[in-house]
């Protein structure tokens, strides 16, 4: 099968990032940051939807009150109901032609595709000036997140991170409960996702590709190699080539919790254990502590240093402090703190003990509600307050999800240094990037 993408394109980097993007000086006179948004129809938003099946379709569809100009996706019939559902926006395989076409017509990129291809599209949006929602784990590499993070921060661009649960109110509680100090001094916290997905069974023999998936552009930056049935369009998830596994499926989406409600940024120190590591798959479960020291809060309190283990499976502190099953229904998450625990997740919270808690009913209301979470991109991007998981929020998160996977993978304890990325030990700092193929090196 010949690749759409098989004509020369040059570098991805052919560009000098520090260049201005024609126009982009006018956008931020006329939408600067921290004005009152208009509501008029002449501001709606001209997007470009790169991946448009599953997790896209929803963020499409979502944010279909905006102009559609452009959908892309490398497999025509996963993303079959979107080009349907958007006849006049533009239709692409490749997303560089779509940004070579209608560079000057896109105001904001929203990226949905696998882990291992999120980077290159959200920095060449980001490159050009171009607004960007962007689905977790942000990216699959520890220094790709960084560089989108601070290349973001440089232009000046609206950024969101898909951590949508973020907008519950469920999730908001537990927040609440804590910043308004209701167990007391926070000594540890323990969350986790309760599910055994991972070691996906080996990869067949290589056949064809589908007549609608171009494999090509389907592997993008990872090495080339012939198609497998296994991979696409879900399974990429658990092979560590291409996705994250359950700790970046989930850990965005649950981490979230006690970095909100703890003001957390980079851990100082990662460690990792469980099975054996798969050098080619995720695992089925691990554990892992991340280190994070002593803070400032947003409101100005002085936080001391905490440990936030995450786990893929239970974890061993429900039992050691006698919480049952009934307890941890709905909820992922437990903060210990020195007057009190407090249990919750995305729709459900429950502080211990109960009997001292038993008058609390509700947690204190002191979160401005959001509008909706794609919306608060959208205000973004159209000069409102910046979005509640923007990068410089959600970079940290991310980049901590994937150091948690590295500390899995190399079964060891190791100190961090964030300011400079690099950690003491060397099989770790090996781990931080990844080497691109020929025609996507940036």
């Amino acid at each position: 099968m010949k690749s759409r993408a098989s004509a020369p394109h040059g570098r991805l980097g052919r560009r000098a990032f520090t260049g201005l993007v024609a126009g982009f000086p006018g956008f931020f006179a006329t939408h600067g940051f921290g004005e009152t948004p208009s509501e008029g129809p002449s501001d709606k938003l001209n997007l470009a939807i790169v991946g448009i099946g599953g997790q896209g379709e929803a963020n499409l569809r979502d944010l279909k009150t905006q102009t559609i100009v452009a959908l892309c996706d490398v497999d025509e019939k996963r993303g079959g109901r979107s080009f349907e559902a958007f006849p006049r926006a533009r239709r692409f395989a490749d997303f560089r032609r779509m940004f070579d076409a209608l560079e000057k017509q896109v105001d904001g990129v929203v990226i949905s595709t696998p882990d291992h291809t999120h980077f290159h599209p959200a920095w060449w949006a980001i490159e050009r000036g171009k607004h960007v929602y962007l689905e977790k784990p942000l990216a699959h590499e520890v220094e790709e997140v960084r560089r989108i993070t601070e290349a973001a921060r440089v232009k000046k661009v609206a950024t969101q991170l898909g951590s949508q649960r973020h907008a519950l109110p469920g999730l908001r509680a537990g927040v609440e409960f804590v910043k308004a100090g209701t167990i007391g001094t926070v000594t540890e916290v323990h969350s986790w996702i309760a599910s055994k997905r991972g070691m996906p069974k080996p990869l067949g023999a290589s056949e064809q590709p589908p007549a609608t998936l171009d494999w090509d552009l389907w592997l993008g930056p990872v090495a080339e190699r012939p198609y497998a049935p296994g991979l696409a369009p879900y399974d990429w998830r658990f092979w560590w080539d291409f996705g994250t596994g359950e700790a970046g499926n989930w850990g965005c989406h649950i981490l979230d919790i006690p970095f909100w409600a703890l003001d957390l940024s980079h851990p100082v120190r990662v460690a990792g254990s469980g099975p054996t590591p798969d050098p080619r798959r995720t695992p089925t479960q691990f554990a892992s502590r991340l280190d994070f020291p002593a803070r400032t809060s947003a409101d100005g309190k002085a936080l001391p240093p905490v440990s936030v283990h995450w786990y893929q499976g239970m974890p061993p502190v429900l039992a050691e402090r006698g919480i049952g099953e009934a307890s941890i229904e709905k909820k992922n998450t437990l903060f210990v703190g020195t007057a009190g625990m407090l249990l919750c997740g995305f729709d459900g919270w429950l502080l211990l003990p109960e009997k001292k808690f038993a008058e609390v009913k509700n947690p204190p209301q002191t979160l401005t509600p959001s509008p909706g979470f794609r919306r608060e991109w959208v205000d973004a991007c159209r000069g409102g307050r910046p979005a509640t998981c923007n990068f410089d929020y959600s970079g940290p998160l991310a980049e901590s999800v994937l150091l948690a996977n590295i500390a899995y993978r190399v079964q060891a304890e190791f100190s961090w240094d964030a300011s400079a990325m690099k950690s003491d030990r060397d099989d770790v700092n090996a781990m931080l990037g990844r080497r691109y193929r020929g025609g996507w090196e940036i």
